[in-house]
């Protein structure tokens, strides 16, 4: 037997597999296919304070080794998750984690403030790639200061495990995952998705009702492992690794980079049963390799 066990501050994972927000949902989503206990963590659909409808529709379209999401953050509010998804989901026997958004800093901390408050609930990611509407629209996750005074903010309110989950669309990464680290952030997560487009020249329009997306899947892996490489290289703290992440060797690619963990998005359209073969394709290559427990090669490319 191999240790796949890992910790992000006092909180324990049996594996370093999570699913990544937006991509099962509520992790209920899963159950028909796969046992969820069998998983490190669950990192729900991203929740705001109010419900949102979301975009309109299109919005997703496949492209080349990817696809492009302009969802939205449709969602029910907070008030719907703890009255309703919170029993279903806070006896499940894995880490459950929440991705919080706001569209301001009161917003943000309202809601980790609430999320807080759920004894079953251990850790919440928070996502800075939303627009900062006293901004403009500008995304917290892509101004320096912003960052930091969300962070803060958060940290000061919320006494569980943080992680930050970091937008790829900034020109210096590792700035963005010193701030978080500086802040209190117990993690953090990186990337979320690459701004991107596509169009239908069919129709003359863009494939998206809002033109532009976020692109998943194995096209950006290349740029998702060069940043998980660098803000690893950068902090102390746990990086999650994400982008592009369909088997185990992919995986264990981001782990030799500096990933304590990975999160698996795109692949569960693919094939909801991913993350448990990676899972086995980890312990498989540890086994084969003669190697007892998998953080040695925790940026081990960098030894």
């Amino acid at each position: 037997m191999v240790n796949l066990g890992f910790k992000i501050g006092t909180l324990s994972f049996r594996n370093p597999v999570i699913t990544a927000s937006g991509t099962c949902g509520y992790g209920l989503e899963l159950q028909d296919f796969i046992e969820l206990e069998t998983l490190g963590g669950i990192v729900v659909k991203g929740l705001t304070l109010e419900a949102r409808e979301g975009n309109p529709y299109p919005r997703m379209a496949e492209t080349p080794s990817g696809m492009l999401n302009s969802v939205g953050l449709q969602n029910k509010g907070v008030e719907y998750f703890e009255k309703y998804i919170y029993p279903q989901i806070k006896d499940l026997n894995t880490n459950v984690i929440v991705n919080i958004n706001g569209k301001s800093i009161e917003d943000y901390t309202l809601l980790a403030e609430r999320i807080g408050l759920l004894d079953k609930i251990p850790a919440i990611e928070l996502n800075i790639s939303c627009p900062n509407v006293k901004l403009g629209g500008m995304a917290f996750g892509t101004n320096i200061e912003s960052s930091r005074k969300v962070i803060k903010a958060v940290r000061s309110v919320y006494k569980k495990i943080l992680i930050v989950k970091l937008s790829p669309n900034v020109t210096n990464i590792e700035e963005f995952g010193k701030i978080a680290e500086d802040e209190g952030a117990d993690a953090v997560s990186l990337i979320n998705t690459l701004l991107g487009m596509a169009v239908d020249i069919y129709k003359r329009k863009p494939s998206l009702s809002g033109i532009t997306g976020g692109l998943s899947g194995p096209a950006i892996k290349p740029v998702a492992l060069r940043m998980v490489w660098q803000v690893a290289k950068t902090v102390k703290i746990p990086v999650i690794g994400i982008g592009g992440i369909m088997n185990a060797n992919d995986a264990l690619e981001f782990i030799m980079a500096g990933a304590s963990a990975v999160q698996i998005g795109t692949a569960i359209f693919i094939d909801p049963e991913s993350p448990l073969k990676i899972i086995s394709g980890i312990e498989k290559f540890l086994t084969d390799n003669r190697i007892n427990d998998y953080t040695e090669l925790i940026g081990c490319i960098n030894k």
